[in-house]
C-alpha cells in the first residue's frame, strides 16, 4: 500500500480542511405572509414556494 513519504503538517492539513466549514443559512422574509423563512425552500406558515400554493397550511385545512 501507498505510504505518504513525509508528514503533514498541521498547517497543510489545515489549509487543506479551510473549504470545511459550515455557512450559516441565509433567511428572507416570504413574499406572501411576511414570516422568516430559510431561502429556496417551502415556507412552513404559508407553504408557498417560487409563486405556488405547494403545502396545504394550517388555514386551509379547518
Amino acid at each position: 500500500m501507498a505510504h505518504p513519504k513525509r508528514k503533514t503538517s498541521k498547517s497543510k492539513k489545515r489549509m487543506r480542511r479551510s473549504h470545511h466549514a459550515l455557512r450559516s443559512q441565509v433567511i428572507t422574509d416570504c413574499l406572501y405572509c411576511g414570516e422568516m423563512m430559510v431561502s429556496h425552500r417551502v415556507c412552513t406558515h404559508c407553504g408557498h414556494y417560487k409563486g405556488r400554493s405547494v403545502l396545504k397550511s394550517t388555514e386551509e385545512q379547518l
